[in-house]
């Protein structure tokens, strides 16, 4: 009898999880762009070659954006595959966009040796904190969030990305 009753319990418990994870998926689902997307959409900042990267002109696309720094070994190592990756898939829709969590004359001499063809902006601080928005909660680099047409993540990878999973994503969106 009492194995019937943990089992009912347990049942119960999942049921009311899995409730309660629906609710809050139709919740973020519904909540304002600016909500989801930690007000993104209306951020710029300086580009490293001048000029600004204003993120509102990128609604509409697929947007791989890479929290990085100069200083962040796994950052500089996946910088090819994203930079590979922009090249592959920008005719389907798709920008890949890192962001600098660094100080810009680091950035700017790094890229001057390593040149990548997609959008680099200078985020400092600032991007520190629109990483945990976004979800970083721990604050690691590097750090990359999708963004689907509509400007929701739908994605989420702390640590370095893999051709791999950058293929699954590319597929899923």
């Amino acid at each position: 009898m009492k194995r019937r009753t943990w089992i009912a319990g347990s049942v119960a418990v999942a049921a009311a999880a899995g409730g309660a994870a629906w609710q809050l998926r139709d919740r973020l689902v519904a909540a304002p762009i600016d909500e989801v997307s930690g007000g993104l959409w209306q951020m710029r900042f300086a580009r490293p070659e001048g000029g600004q990267l204003e993120m509102a002109g990128l609604r509409g696309r697929l947007v791989l954006l890479n929290f990085w720094a100069t200083w962040c070994p796994p950052c500089i190592k996946e910088m090819p595959e994203l930079d590979a990756f922009q090249q592959r898939h920008a005719a389907a829709g798709w920008q890949v966009v890192g962001l600098a969590i660094d100080n810009p004359a680091a950035v700017r001499e790094f890229l001057a040796r390593a040149p990548v063809g997609y959008a680099v902006g200078l985020a400092g601080m600032e991007g520190a904190d629109l990483s945990r928005r976004l979800g970083n909660e721990r604050g690691g680099l590097p750090f990359s969030v999708v963004f689907d047409r509509d400007g929701r993540p739908v994605a989420r990878k702390l640590g370095e990305t893999r051709r791999e999973l950058l293929l699954d994503w590319a597929a899923k969106y």
